[in-house]
């Protein structure tokens, strides 16, 4: 009697429950580009035990919603081409998506320099060289975009909202300049369509980007949840608030006595920010901007972020080893290429060699990850600009990384770095360097400061002279007469001389350990 009421209240439970209208992941749309020769996932939810299929072009699969609803196809690789009609149907629903495209997609991700779009807008910081040539310009429909709006999250996101969008002079301006001159290279060198899913977020930090689970298993990179734990806390509680407006009263008091000696008052305390809506706190961003996009097909991935982690310069390395491994492995797709830039120059010329600094230390970091599997680096060190943090030759920035991208994920052989220092020899009172992806040769550009700088055993680095000699670089200066080290472009705007034939910057560098 009991296993007979049982069952009753189940069956009752079952149907009193409402039907769930047929859903199909946001990422998806018309007009948007599926990646080739790769199994292309399909997802969304239904109502649990409903029967959906999917169609595109000669195939046509059939999977039951699971019981919280949720439902996924894996249609079979397919070559470049289209226009397709990708259809999802349901016991009483159907939706249809046309002009689908077949080809390569890249998710581009990172801060403001990868947010950046290629007109100015409403955004006085955006717009590139030559903006109303490039725009009118712009008339490539094989090139479609999915912007992922701005949202952070603590938990992951089931979906995301947004639309694709087909190049034109109409639409270009509102795309990531990196990322689309990028995709006109490889469209362009390809003869396929391209889609760019972009997903960044001015000012974030790169530990936003990273799954809970990710940091947590990195037993160095701890602090930063438990600092964002402090920080939630003293939110949540009110405490901050306390806080702050205790120093508001008292920042009152002192300016009024300022103001009334004639005197500058002191600044304004800033209001607390919420932690749970701040783009440097860990996790936030992968939850709302990126975990809704798995496990759409893709080729790889961009990344052009750092600015924001100076403060964790020190561990900026082992916070992106941990974000590209985590990427890799909530995809599936294996070690998928992963292809990013380095820091442009930003700040004052220097005027003492190798003054250092936070981009510098940042640029250091990003150097050690070019020896991760299927990673590229492409340096921007030569085309940044003194006083705009956000460099307008973004033309530059995608034509490198597609030289990356081409040689990394097509397989072609490029030279696609600039000079990457290898070993020191000294000779005398000079330091012969040597380089690897010297390209066609290398090549110093006169005119101009080196960059070139070298230490003795007092370890004080003074500005050298440096020629090429055959494929290494010789380096000197009347000042060192026992030479120690030499370092290149080391400086947050650093003086930039050396390239390779194809006009690639070498990679700034060190040869010491010097505090």
């Amino acid at each position: 009697m009991v296993f007979k009421t049982t069952v009753l209240l189940w069956i009752v439970s079952f149907l009193s429950t409402p039907a769930l209208a047929l859903q199909v992941g946001g990422i998806f749309g018309d007009s948007m580009v599926l990646q080739q020769g790769r199994p292309i996932p399909v997802w969304g939810k239904a109502s649990a035990g409903e029967e959906i299929t999917v169609r595109l072009a000669e195939q046509k699969k059939s999977v039951l919603a699971d019981a919280s609803g949720r439902w996924r196809i894996m249609l079979e690789p397919m070559l470049a081409g289209g226009p397709y009609e990708l259809a999802v149907s349901g016991k009483t629903e159907q939706r249809l998506f046309e002009d689908v495209w077949v080809g390569e997609v890249w998710l581009c991700s990172g801060q403001s320099n990868m947010d950046m779009t290629v007109a100015r807008g409403d955004r006085t910081w955006c717009g590139v060289l030559d903006e109303e040539a490039e725009v009118a310009a712009a008339n490539w429909p094989g090139i479609r975009v999915f912007d992922v709006p701005f949202r952070t999250g603590d938990e992951p996101a089931e979906d995301v909202e947004g639309q694709w969008e087909v190049c034109s002079p109409a639409t270009v301006g509102r795309f990531s300049a990196a990322a689309y001159f990028f995709a006109r290279e490889i469209h362009k060198k390809l003869n396929v369509p391209v889609g760019l899913i972009t997903t960044a977020y001015g000012g974030s930090t790169a530990e936003a980007w990273v799954s809970r689970k990710a940091l947590e298993a990195e037993t160095d990179l701890h602090f930063l949840l438990e600092e964002y734990a402090r920080r939630c806390q003293e939110f949540d509680s009110g405490a901050s608030q306390k806080k702050y407006e205790a120093d508001l009263a008292a920042w009152k008091e002192v300016s009024a006595k300022a103001e009334a000696a004639g005197q500058k008052p002191p600044r304004k305390p800033a209001a607390p920010k919420n932690p749970h809506l701040d783009q440097h706190s860990p996790c936030v961003l992968y939850n709302a901007m990126v975990s809704p996009l798995i496990p759409y097909a893709i080729r790889g991935a961009l990344w052009y972020q750092g600015e924001s982690n100076i403060p964790t310069a020190a561990v900026y390395d082992r916070i992106m080893e941990t974000l590209i491994r985590d990427w890799r492995s909530r995809w599936g797709q294996g070690d998928f290429p992963f292809v990013y830039v380095q820091l442009a120059g930003y700040g004052k010329p220097p005027a003492e060699p190798c003054r250092g600094g936070g981009t510098t230390r940042v640029r250091e970091a990003q150097a050690k990850n070019r020896n991760l599997p299927n990673v590229a680096m492409v340096t921007a060190v030569d085309i940044g600009e003194s006083d705009n943090i956000h460099p307008k030759n973004k033309q530059e920035v995608g034509r490198r990384l597609a030289l990356a991208a081409r040689a990394l994920a097509y397989g072609e052989k490029i030279e696609y770095s600039g000079p990457v220092f290898e070993s020191m020899v000294v000779e005398d009172s000079c330091i012969c360097l040597s380089f690897s992806h010297l390209g066609g040769g290398l090549v110093l550009k006169e005119g101009s400061p080196s960059g070139f700088a070298i230490a003795g055993p007092d370890r004080k680095f003074h500005w050298a002279d440096a020629r090429i000699e055959g494929d290494t670089v010789v380096v000197c200066s009347p000042q060192v007469q026992e030479p120690l080290a030499v370092r290149y472009a080391w400086d947050d705007f650093p003086f930039v001389s050396l390239y390779n034939a194809e006009g690639l910057p070498a990679v700034p560098f060190r040869t010491d350990s010097f505090e």
